[in-house]
């Protein structure tokens, strides 16, 4: 390889090891902001990435994008989410501790999730950037039905996956501390009591 070859990869490579320290720090600055339950913006991730918001951008497309890429990886699995139940065939006691896992977890990273739903509500296109983390639970806490509701009603049981995806929701605990002015204990109970009593009452006579 001549010179003037091997300094123009050199060059390439440079860039392309620039490029993903810049990308690792977006990311990086993403899950901070995140982990601290404050406000995320796309200019405070690419502040603390001391980045520019341009820059920041030329990265990822929007702020759903990002925080997905960030979010992913850090969250147990459903079946490690519900360890506490493995054990349990009670969909009941199983759907509710998955919904108290969920609206927890979304406590926690408050401020990223409510970015995440007023940008995809601005933009219903973007919702598939979210991670979706309320279906793998709810699939997970209702696997002892399918072998009774799943076999006597297909249809009920995937109704019920539908109403508990409602309840079983970041949207549903904004609801309740937002606009019933519940605190976040109280809120999380309201949310359990009521994922439960859909649960109870689809389950076979």
């Amino acid at each position: 390889m001549q010179n003037g070859e091997l300094k123009a990869e050199q060059t390439k490579t440079g860039r392309s090891n620039q490029k993903l320290r810049t990308r690792t720090a977006i990311l990086g600055a993403a899950a901070d902001l995140m982990r601290t339950g404050g406000e995320v913006s796309m200019p405070a991730v690419a502040k603390a990435a001391l980045v520019s918001e341009a820059t920041a951008y030329r990265y990822f497309p929007d702020l759903p994008s990002l925080l997905s890429e960030a979010m992913s990886g850090q969250w147990p699995t459903p079946a490690e989410a519900l360890e506490a139940v493995a054990g349990s065939t009670d969909p009941v006691a199983r759907v509710a501790a998955a919904t108290e896992h969920l609206l927890r977890h979304v406590l926690s990273v408050q401020g990223a999730t409510r970015a995440m739903i007023a940008a995809t509500i601005a933009r219903p296109a973007a919702a598939s950037a979210r991670p979706g983390l309320r279906f793998g639970l709810i699939d997970h806490a209702l696997e002892p039905l399918a072998a009774t509701l799943g076999a006597e009603d297909p249809a009920a049981l995937e109704q019920l996956k539908k109403d508990l995806a409602v309840v079983v929701s970041a949207e549903a605990l904004f609801t309740l501390t937002d606009l019933c002015g519940l605190d976040p204990e109280d809120a999380v109970a309201s949310a359990v009591h009521t994922a439960s009593t859909l649960t109870r009452a689809a389950l076979p006579a």
